[in-house]
């Protein structure tokens, strides 16, 4: 899904054509506001942002995603050249910025970018909510397994039975839907 947010009804349309044509389902929207109160930011896709609109700009907007901890990859674009304002959103994790008009070549190439980061966002959600369902003994586990402790050090460390932790690490590793202990670190480490 890729969403658009800009205040300019000739750029969304004309945005929203050229990639529909492509083959990419496009929302359009014409206001910050609006998308931050009916989009669904926990989903795979790109956001393209215009930086400047006028009830709330597209760094405001932003901000809010960043809090609400979105999934969506961003592309700022802009109708002037703000260098010092793209630098900065970048740092703070957009994909590009993009000047308008938007030529085809580099907008298509900021959506491949957006998409993987969206990807690895929605991951990273996904282990998160996971994570949040093991137990407090159970995440203590679990780190202890990162660590590369075996059962025995583990069991000494919380005082039960390695019989107790061996019942905990196979909760967490049903609870994480992996297979092996390999998966399991290398889940917790994205």
């Amino acid at each position: 899904m890729i969403h658009l947010v800009d205040d300019d009804i000739a750029v969304t349309d004309a945005c929203r054509f050229l990639l529909e044509s492509l083959g990419y389902k496009v929302k359009a929207w014409h206001d910050g506001e609006r998308f931050l109160a009916q989009a669904d930011l926990h989903q795979l896709g790109v956001l393209l942002l215009d930086i400047r609109m006028p009830q709330i700009e597209g760094t405001h907007v932003y901000a809010q995603m960043r809090e609400r901890n979105s999934t969506l990859g961003v592309i700022f674009l802009t109708a002037h050249g703000e260098i010092p304002q793209a630098v900065e959103q970048m740092k703070l994790g957009a994909v590009d910025f993009l000047q308008k008009p938007v030529a085809t070549a580099p907008l298509m190439a900021a959506l491949q970018q957006g998409l993987l980061q969206s990807e690895l966002l929605c991951t990273r959600r996904q282990v998160q909510l996971r994570y949040a369902t093991l137990t407090s003994r159970e995440q203590m586990i679990a780190q202890w397994v990162m660590q590369g402790l075996i059962n025995r050090d583990i069991a000494d460390k919380a005082c039960v039975s390695v019989r107790t932790v061996e019942v905990h690490r196979a909760k967490v590793m049903e609870k994480m839907a992996v297979n092996s202990l390999a998966e399991l670190v290398s889940l917790l480490k994205t």
